[in-house]
């Protein structure tokens, strides 16, 4: 029998969402169904309402969450009923060209559950990037579920799976940060003061934060910011070479996705250093440099997928930082929520008040 739970769609392009009963099937093959314990909300969310990633309605909202395997279907041996997980959106396969040349990070043929949920009605739901976790209990592939330490409150080891994961990541695996560099991010939301975050517990001595925000800025201090640019009444390209000895930083964090404050990272950066771009842009946007500066500069131009994180390594490994007290993943909830105040969280995202509304259940 379906369980029948309530969660948040989005029905249409800029629509308000609403709460709605969802039916969710009993784990097939390769599947599990989770209880939901905890959902941040990403801007990914607000992208999928706004139709920024596609199409097609109605969406199951909701990705960034931490929960309980409650059921688990034919053979599925790594999660069992009992089990606390943390959800991924990169199942990995295991055998594609990526995963066979060591690096499963990049996998190229990562999947979701097989069977759908659906509205009362029949409607079928598409789920953000395969999870919808705004739900009581939700159907996932195993493979998106990761198992980590229950001591970690699911509030705060939910963010591990997108936003703080995707800023953290780009920084230690994508950027490849280590001791003494010197490291700036640009765009101090909850993906660059992950961004931030991460370069601090990399050993980067100095970590300029860049944003039009003020008080985004003051968030920055928190996470590990040495230095602070508002890029709305200074050059920053200016002040991060200011800042690093006339000469720029070794790592620049993209953590906004946009072509102008993409050219500021291009040029704000060292000789031979490197750029990584973690903001995720629009459909139309593009970008022109000049061809010879691409080459005359060196170094490297990088995107960082979700971090390019390993879910099975590097979740259980930040909990542990976490539980150490070397990562202040509470510092990123700003407040915790009900189901029924997702709407209400997308205005407050949008207007800058927040760093993460995180949903209860």
């Amino acid at each position: 029998m379906p369980y029948e739970v309530q969660g948040v769609v989005a029905r249409g392009k800029g629509q308000p969402v609403t709460l709605e009963t969802v039916l969710v099937p009993d784990p097939g093959p390769g599947e599990a169904v989770v209880k939901v314990q905890a959902c941040g909300v990403c801007h990914t969310d607000l992208h999928y309402r706004e139709g920024g990633i596609n199409d097609d309605f109605p969406f199951l909202l909701g990705h960034e969450a931490a929960g309980v395997v409650e059921a688990v279907g034919e053979g599925v041996t790594d999660v069992a009923p009992g089990d606390y997980v943390i959800l991924n959106w990169r199942a990995v396969c295991g055998a594609c060209r990526a995963c066979l040349r060591g690096r499963p990070w990049y996998c190229f043929n990562t999947h979701n559950a097989t069977q759908k949920m659906t509205l009362a009605d029949g409607t079928v739901l598409s789920p953000a990037l395969g999870i919808g976790a705004f739900l009581e209990k939700t159907l996932v592939a195993a493979g998106q579920c990761t198992k980590v330490n229950p001591a970690a409150k699911p509030a705060v080891a939910g963010l591990l799976g997108c936003g703080v994961m995707a800023g953290l990541g780009a920084a230690i695996n994508t950027g490849g940060v280590t001791r003494g560099d010197k490291v700036a991010v640009i765009g101090c939301g909850g993906v660059g003061d992950a961004a931030i975050a991460g370069a601090h517990l990399a050993g980067a001595t100095t970590i300029i934060a860049v944003d039009v925000d003020d008080t985004k800025l003051e968030w920055a201090r928190r996470f590990g910011a040495t230095h602070t640019v508002n890029s709305r009444t200074t050059d920053p390209v200016e002040a991060i070479r200011e800042l690093t000895g006339g000469f720029g930083a070794d790592v620049v964090i993209e953590a906004v996705g946009r072509p102008e404050t993409y050219k500021q990272a291009f040029y704000a950066r060292d000789l031979a250093g490197t750029v990584v771009l973690v903001g995720v842009p629009t459909p139309e946007m593009t970008l022109e440099l000049p061809l010879l500066d691409v080459f005359g500069r060196g170094g490297a131009l990088k995107s960082s997928w979700y971090g390019d994180c390993l879910p099975s390594r590097d979740f259980p490994m930040l909990v542990s930082l976490y539980r150490q007290g070397r990562l202040d993943l509470d510092a990123f909830v700003t407040e915790t929520i009900a189901l029924d105040q997702v709407e209400e969280a997308f205005e407050k995202m949008h207007r800058g008040e927040v760093l993460r509304s995180v949903v209860t259940l």
